[in-house]
């Protein structure tokens, strides 16, 4: 099974995937883990693309596109969710005709819906373990104890990008970037939206339903 989880910053995709990915046993294609941890270890790739994620502007689709490759050749018979992307309508093609080559098209988009008002809120109280990378969030995901990963220990931080100024820009990438998707993904009967609102858990179970 092949399912993407749209959404915009914020949605909650992240946490979404993680829960389907430990019940479910997709195998997890996040393009922000894979990014940011080119960037911890300071790889060519990283460099090429920090000032991007700083920015809260959208990485070039040839460097994301070789990533879904090397990911699809590697975990071909696996079932697989796509955390975030697409996020254009390029990304999207070339989604397709790389799935097209492995046999697998996608079986379902999973669209989460949430107000702007509440899009701010929620980033700018996001957390991520500096060690293993886990998300939390203040509001709606906070840590056992304060400032610390639950798995790991490890310190939690705010990302360089969850800032208000990033944030917006971020959004109106979004609008401007992403929306077409739905149009695209709705056309060929595959898109559901499903409410981000509420508990990680409450929005899990609206989104199994259609599993």
């Amino acid at each position: 099974m092949r399912i993407v989880l749209l959404g915009p910053p914020g949605a909650g995709k992240g946490t979404q995937a993680q829960l389907l990915s430990e019940d479910k046993g997709f195998e997890r294609f996040s393009t922000g883990d894979i990014l940011r941890r080119h960037i911890s270890e300071n790889t060519p790739l990283g460099s090429r693309v920090k000032d991007y994620l700083i920015k809260g502007e959208l990485v070039p689709d040839d460097i994301l596109l070789q990533l879904v490759r090397n990911f699809l050749k590697e975990k071909n018979l696996s079932p697989i969710l796509f955390d975030g992307f697409p996020r254009t309508l390029t990304q999207a093609k070339g989604l397709d005709g790389l799935l097209e080559e492995e046999g697998h098209p996608l079986d379902l988009v999973i669209f989460l819906d949430l107000p702007e008002t509440e899009i701010i809120r929620r980033l700018n109280s996001r957390r991520i373990c500096k060690r293993c990378g886990a998300n939390y969030n203040l509001i709606t995901q906070p840590p056992k104890v304060s400032g610390r990963c639950d798995r790991c220990g490890g310190l939690l931080i705010k990302r360089e990008d969850d800032n208000t100024k990033a944030i917006r820009e971020r959004l109106r990438a979004y609008r401007e970037r992403t929306s077409p998707l739905y149009e695209y993904y709705e056309r060929r009967g595959i898109l559901i939206k499903v409410s981000g609102m509420g508990s990680p858990l409450q929005v899990y179970k609206r989104i199994i339903r259609f599993l």
